[in-house]
């Protein structure tokens, strides 16, 4: 966990904007990398920065926004309202309006940067501090800065103001510090400040850019040198591909130097959610999505995709198995081309062969559902074998039974058990059987069509079906 800076501080998020390049009809701030919103990841930066509290300004698709948020983070963020988006100074002013008694230093940055790293936050604030300055800011460097707000010095190095892309001279827009959006500001000189902003710029907006240049006039403006792929906000799908890219590879780093053992670093999908133990290993174009939990010792091969699963110690999950909402026990093996759906609950040191699908089914330790079998709403105990080929016939085409299997049943190959039907302890099933009755414990089913042999036929039949075929 990053250390919280001491000072006393509250976030100021803006995600009020519609981000019409997105082309989406979902609110750009609710577009999701690893998992979880845009904003989302802002706000938690922030609070594993140590903010007091986070007030998040919202505009387009405000319900949605304050839906996600306050089933995240429940009290820890309060919503403003900014009801027309007239700039980004005009939206930290309903902020401050709505939340007289603020005090302290206030960060303000967007709902769009889902990269910022928590420790540049708690170094921006602590350096406003030690210097008690006014204005804090963020700057970068670009070789091309077009569309950035451009970072203006004096001749000692300090900072004068900033100057949006749309309002700059031909010399202005050749600077390549620019301005991310990223600031720390006393909240006394702030309230001032923004009472002090007028639209007159090129958008006509009230722009928060412009406190810089006040902060300037009263004494030093402070700035903390960022990177860039940090600090880029995310303005259409594009941006939004790069920054999952970014996101997962961060990921998988922090968990290869955790002790994962990571076969591929650019090709591993993980959710935020997920959790992976030291000693589990992941294979190349692995997925693991929703809250899944990976513990120590287990393998997961290349290909899979895990929604919701845990996978106990030391289990296996062989290549391109896809599984949901299922519990894989521990030294459990799986696949390959396997298929667990939801609610699936593999024992310890229990099997689902290649092929196979499950769904709704306990299965005990040690069993087996071998290759190429179906079993759903099943009950499966300890030390079962279910042979390849078998098939649970769950749905009647009006309501789903249950299949019971106890402990020490032998299930043969392309057997068909019609649900509801029990099989009971120790009982044995041949291969080929349909079963439409409970088997009693011990007991053997079988039920085959008995086979006649009729010698020299094939000859005769292939000759007859030679006549019949037209030339």
């Amino acid at each position: 966990m990053p250390t919280h800076s001491q000072a006393n501080w509250n976030a100021i998020i803006l995600a009020a904007g519609e981000g019409t390049r997105m082309k989406s009809s979902r609110p750009k701030v609710l577009h999701e990398i690893a998992g979880r919103a845009l904003v989302s990841w802002v706000v938690q930066t922030a609070l594993d920065a140590g903010a007091s509290r986070c007030l998040v300004v919202v505009g387009h698709g405000r319900d949605d926004v304050e839906r996600e948020l306050s089933t995240r983070f429940g009290e820890r963020v309060e919503m403003v309202l900014q009801p027309e988006q007239r700039g980004t100074g005009d939206a930290v002013r309903c902020a401050i309006e709505a939340e007289d008694a603020l005090d302290g230093r206030l960060v303000v940055l967007y709902g769009d940067c889902p990269l910022i790293p928590a420790r540049l936050l708690q170094n921006l604030v602590d350096r406003s501090e030690q210097t008690n300055a006014d204005l804090g800011l963020v700057t970068a460097t670009l070789a091309n800065p077009s569309g950035y707000g451009r970072i203006v010095r004096n001749g000692a190095g300090s900072v004068l103001r900033i100057v949006e892309d749309r309002d700059c001279s031909p010399d202005q827009l050749a600077i390549e510090e620019v301005n991310p959006g990223l600031y720390a500001v006393g909240a006394g000189f702030l309230r001032k400040a923004i009472a002090e902003l007028t639209p007159e710029n090129a958008q006509g907006q009230l722009y928060l850019t412009d406190v810089v240049e006040l902060a300037a006039t009263r004494g030093e403006v402070v700035d903390l040198e960022g990177d860039m792929a940090d600090l880029t906000g995310v303005n259409d799908q594009r941006d939004l591909a790069v920054a999952a890219s970014t996101r997962r590879r961060r990921m998988a780093e922090e968990l290869a130097r955790s002790g994962v053992a990571v076969t591929d670093l650019d090709t591993l999908y993980m959710e935020a959610a997920c959790e992976v133990e030291p000693g589990a290993m992941l294979g190349a174009n692995v997925h693991l999505r929703g809250h899944c939990v990976v513990r120590a010792g287990a393998h997961i091969d290349v290909g899979c995709v895990l929604t919701n699963v845990v996978v106990e110690k030391d289990a296996k999950v062989l290549p391109y198995t896809v599984a949901t909402d299922s519990t894989i026990g521990e030294g459990a093996q799986v696949g390959p081309f396997s298929h667990l759906r939801p609610q699936t609950d593999l024992g310890p040191r229990s099997k689902v062969g290649n092929f196979s699908e499950t769904k709704k089914t306990t299965v005990g330790p040690g069993s087996k559902v071998n290759h190429l079998s179906y079993v759903g709403d099943g009950v499966i105990g300890e030390g079962v074998n279910i042979g390849a080929g078998t098939i649970f016939c769950n749905y009647d085409g009006a309501q789903k039974h249950t299949t019971v299997i106890e402990d020490g049943v032998f299930i043969g190959s392309d057997t068909q058990l019609i649900a509801p039907v029990t099989v009971k302890k120790g009982a044995y099933v041949a291969s080929g059987t349909t079963v439409t009755d409970d088997v009693p414990e011990g007991a053997l089913a079988l039920s085959r069509v008995k086979q006649e042999t009729k010698q020299g036929y094939a000859a005769r039949l292939r000759e007859r079906l030679r006549r019949k075929k037209k030339p």
